[in-house]
């Protein structure tokens, strides 16, 4: 099998070299990353200006890797198109540092990636995980529930590209409490403009970290920030075209895919 891996962090993202590792176990991975953190570009693509792509040594051995001067959706266009002479078989995009919900899976450069893959005809699978900003970055369940779908998908592969966004509560792989199939829910974090006077000058900084309380207060059940909210783990169908033939069946076999990946493994702990 082989696996495409990229993000929107940054090569340089702890997460994208987590999720990378862990692949290992299922297949030939191959990184294809931006050079630095393009967070919220969507699935923007370069098209008035140059894209260059350097090879970098990656600290995984065996993997090949590339960082890229452009989006994540470029990542995955040179990946294809440019980069390397066989396909694969199967993208994930992340480890987000942040859970990607509800609508804001449109505005995401995690799920934007993995938008470029799935209209390649690949099934293609954003993985993320919340985090609170007073404490660490848990990728292990999240690597845990990539390597689980990996293995289901390519022992039983699925009629058309699939589409799926993963979510994972802040908590160690023995922590979860279940795997949900969901929708995406409201808006789950909304934008925070902050404004600083330098001389002159007014400049403006756009954050996407301020809180929807009317969503993350009272979440939709069935919903993947109910999900996440409830500290389980959330897999949600996103193809937009309808291109895949999985059924709520097969969905259901993914998510208790993922449940024993990470019943089995309690002995690990944060990558």
């Amino acid at each position: 099998m082989r696996i495409l891996v990229t993000n929107d962090d940054g090569i340089n993202s702890e997460g994208l070299w987590s999720l990378a590792e862990a692949l290992t176990e299922v297949g030939e991975v191959f990184v294809v990353a931006p050079d630095r953190d393009r967070s919220g570009v969507a699935a923007a693509m370069t098209l008035l200006d140059i894209i260059r792509a350097e090879k970098i040594r990656a600290p995984i051995d065996g993997v090949e890797a590339y960082a890229v001067q452009g989006t994540p959706a470029d990542c995955v266009i040179l990946a294809n198109e440019a980069l390397f002479d066989a396909p694969f078989d199967i993208v994930f995009s992340g480890i987000n540092q942040g859970a990607n919900m509800g609508v804001d899976v449109l505005l995401s450069g995690t799920i934007g990636a993995a938008m470029h893959g799935y209209l390649r005809g690949i099934s293609s699978i954003a993985v993320s995980t919340y985090f609170r900003p007073d404490g660490p970055i848990r990728y292990a369940a999240a690597c845990r529930a990539a390597v689980a779908i990996a293995r289901e998908l390519d022992a039983a592969p699925v009629s058309g590209p699939l589409l799926l966004n993963v979510n994972l509560p802040d908590a160690e792989p023995s922590d979860v409490e279940g795997v949900e199939v969901t929708v995406p829910g409201g808006r789950a974090f909304l934008e925070n403009v902050e404004r600083q006077d330098v001389g002159r000058r007014t400049h403006y900084w756009i954050r996407h970290n301020r809180v929807n309380d009317s969503t993350i207060s009272d979440p939709d059940v069935g919903t993947d920030v109910w999900a996440v909210w409830g500290k389980k783990a959330s897999i949600s169908s996103i193809d937009p075209l309808r291109r895949s033939e999985i059924s709520a069946g097969r969905m259901a076999e993914l998510a208790d895919a993922i449940g024993r990946e990470l019943d089995g493994s309690s002995s690990l702990t944060s990558l």
